[in-house]
């Protein structure tokens, strides 16, 4: 997360990562925490640095806003490609053995 953290210029209070049935990851802004899924150990690279970054720029802009957008255009520019590359994916491979 560090790099990412520089670069945008943002530090969370804390953060971690946990089994989540719903979501891949969460933000609470008034802990300035951030939950990653656990799931994305098993998603490509691409995506989890795109769920880091979009959870870190809830620290510049709580909503999924226009000024979100620009932060994400600014920090991540190939942004939706990686987020139409997950989203393509299930949330959780419950029926593979690992």
């Amino acid at each position: 997360m560090h790099p990412w953290e520089e670069k945008i210029g943002v530090t969370p209070n804390s953060w971690g990562v946990k089994n989540m049935k719903t979501k891949r990851g969460s933000f609470n802004a008034q802990a300035k925490r951030i939950w990653l899924n656990l799931e994305f150990a098993k998603k490509p690279l691409e995506c989890l640095e795109y769920r880091l970054v979009h959870e870190l720029i809830h620290l510049l802009e709580r909503r999924h806003n226009e000024r979100f957008k620009a932060y994400m255009d600014k920090h991540l520019p190939d942004w939706r490609e990686r987020r139409s590359l997950l989203n393509k994916m299930p949330l959780a491979h419950n029926d593979l053995i690992y």
